[in-house]
């Protein structure tokens, strides 16, 4: 049989793309070692540290990291194009070494991020990782854009959130796609009787966190904003926010798998997590293991009929 080249196609989620590294190991410890990696948002931040080497060390970082540590990472910033200005992230990106030439990993890597002026895909296949991350997870609205080769570039997942395409034009034979954005909808506007559940949520949003502790002049920027709606009003600004998002995603992938398939999905059910619930990296890892293992008949027997029939 031919030998194919498999290639994993990292699907954006925001704080759900924590369940890629219960992906990756549920791979690897099946024996499928991806021969190419392809990431939207999150898909590509820990796509990127698994290409560098250092996905234990990111794993570790995420399943350690509470609600104070994942605020700390918030740099706000309300004049920068959006909220987040996230050099943090960059700087943390250092510290974990994912930070190196894309052209130098260990396994070819592709991100995807959108040209903000013209709104076309844009594929970074070269130059620095951690600056290829940090585009392809600006997510409008929440991070500032990147700007790359003189082009400000925001998230990826509003043209190609799961990036089968990519992969496949990077050579591969075989692209299992991780798919975040399936049975989202109509979830995050979900209102209870109980008020106090909903200000518990809103307090422990990592974003407001940061926001309530940041400088009083800036503060004073943020208090205008309506951040989270109450029982029987308008929704906040995250709750439109967050399920715009979803909408977008949704539809966009859809439409995208419908004419880019993959030869296997992968769907784990992490649809309880919000936006920014990054503090929630162990559930996540874990059910992107159990999803993946679910999966694991499926691939192995399309891997051999590809292979069988690969010219």
């Amino acid at each position: 049989m031919k030998q194919i080249k498999v290639g994993l196609a990292l699907g954006s989620g925001a704080a759900r793309g924590w369940s890629h590294i219960g992906v990756l190991e549920a791979l690897l410890d099946a024996g499928i070692v991806p021969d190419i990696v392809c990431g939207t948002s999150m898909g590509a931040l820990v796509g990127g540290a698994y290409a560098s080497g250092r996905l234990a060390e990111l794993k570790a970082w995420a399943v350690t990291a509470d609600r104070k540590v994942v605020t700390s990472m918030i740099d706000v910033s309300l004049l920068a194009g959006g909220l987040v200005d996230g050099m943090r992230i960059v700087k943390w990106l250092g510290d974990l070494e994912v930070s190196r030439d894309i052209e130098t990993l260990g396994v070819p890597f592709g991100a995807v991020a959108t040209d903000l002026t013209t709104g076309r895909e844009v594929w970074l296949q070269s130059g620095a990782l951690d600056k290829a991350i940090r585009a392809s997870i600006a997510l409008p609205g929440i991070f500032s854009p990147t700007e790359i080769e003189g082009r400000w570039l925001v998230d990826g997942g509003l043209v190609n959130p799961v990036p089968v395409s990519l992969c496949r034009a990077m050579g591969a034979d075989f692209i299992i796609a991780v798919n975040l954005n399936e049975d989202l909808l109509g979830r995050r506007l979900t209102r209870t009787e109980d008020t106090s559940n909903q200000a518990s949520s809103a307090k422990g949003s990592n974003l407001l966190d940061a926001i309530i502790s940041m400088p009083a002049s800036l503060r004073a920027q943020a208090s205008g904003f309506k951040l989270f709606g109450t029982s029987g009003t308008t929704p906040g600004y995250f709750d439109v926010l967050a399920n715009a998002i979803n909408i977008m995603q949704d539809h966009i992938t859809r439409s995208r798998l419908a004419g880019e398939p993959p030869h296997v999905q992968i769907l784990p059910r992490v649809i309880d997590m919000g936006l920014m619930d990054f503090h929630r990296a162990e559930a996540a890892i874990a059910e992107g293991g159990r999803a993946t293992e679910t999966a694991l008949p499926n691939i192995k027997a399309k891997l051999v009929h590809v292979a069988e029939h690969s010219g």
